[in-house]
């Protein structure tokens, strides 16, 4: 399976290289009916979800025009040099994003899920989410059975113990207490290292860090396993709101497809991956997934 080849989150592609030799494939289809046709008889379905999804939910997202904190795109921040360097503007920036988060709410695609899942295991069929996210807006919902491949911004790490914790203190120490102001002319807080995060675990101390996968770090072995074995085994799948451009994830669904199964992709736009799939339903998650996802006429009460 392809995530064995690829750990490490700061691979981006900008476009897509098609396999030499291969044809080019059919234009996927916008049929809602074939595409619950399938989905009445799937037994085991992957969701896959990104950035877009939550976006819904007015969540910055950190990409495209815009895409920026005070000065500093997501990737010059998100990163472990960054973080030696100045975790104190590291800090402000987490603190920012787990502040906005608490002000934000599940959307209909994310409550759509967490239905579908509650839904079909009553009928013995399993639904799985796998999410670049770290917003938890899929725990919020509803989604018991989730996958977190980038981590989540309330787990913190202890640069000395290691101890990894959930937290949603707010703010996450009293130095970053109206800190975190995304406005580029903004100074940095510049808070003494000592006065940052800390671990709370007896005797230790030490440097909290966000607890999520940062450029240039491996993911979690363990999640990567089992997203395989959920890709290795669903009939189904579906991308949600995922730009298909930051790997491994952006490989999940395409060789999913490449075993035969039907891949459903409900985005904004056409992805480097779209032409490799059997659906494409454009438009806001918000309002393409719920009908697609709801009760279908033979499915039992």
């Amino acid at each position: 399976m392809i995530v064995r080849q690829f750990t490490c989150r700061a691979v981006l592609f900008a476009h897509w290289r098609k396999p030499g030799g291969r044809k080019a494939m059919a234009r996927p289809s916008s049929d809602l009916a074939a595409f619950r046709e399938i989905f009445s008889k799937a037994k085991n379905i992957a969701i896959i979800t990104g950035a877009g999804v939550s976006a819904e939910s007015g969540v910055p997202t950190f990409r495209g025009a815009g895409g920026y904190w005070r000065k500093w795109e997501a990737q010059e921040l998100a990163s472990p040099e960054a973080f030696a360097r100045n975790p104190s503007r590291v800090w402000e920036f987490y603190h920012y994003r787990r502040e906005v988060m608490l002000t934000k709410d599940p959307n209909p695609a994310h409550l759509a899920i967490a239905e579908c899942e509650e839904r079909l295991s009553k009928q013995g069929r399993k639904v799985t989410v796998i999410t670049q996210n770290i917003d938890e807006l899929h725990h919020r919902a509803g989604s018991k059975n989730i996958l977190e491949i980038h981590g989540s911004l309330f787990k913190t790490r202890c640069m000395t113990c290691g101890h990894e914790a959930a937290n949603y203190k707010s703010p996450i120490c009293a130095a970053l207490e109206g800190k975190g102001a995304p406005d580029p002319d903004t100074r940095d807080a510049e808070i003494p290292v000592q006065n940052l995060p800390r671990c709370e675990q007896t005797g230790c101390h030490g440097l909290l860090r966000p607890a999520v996968v940062w450029f240039g770090e491996t993911l979690d072995a363990d999640i990567l396993t089992r997203a395989e074995k959920v890709l290795d085994s669903c009939d189904l799948c579906l991308v949600v709101g995922t730009s298909s451009v930051v790997y491994p994830a952006a490989m999940f669904a395409p060789q999913v497809a490449v075993r035969g199964v039907p891949v459903a992709e409900f985005n904004m736009e056409n992805t480097p991956a779209t032409m490799r799939f059997k659906f494409h339903f454009h438009g806001p998650c918000g309002t393409t997934l719920p009908p697609a996802l709801a009760r279908h006429e033979t499915e039992q009460e």
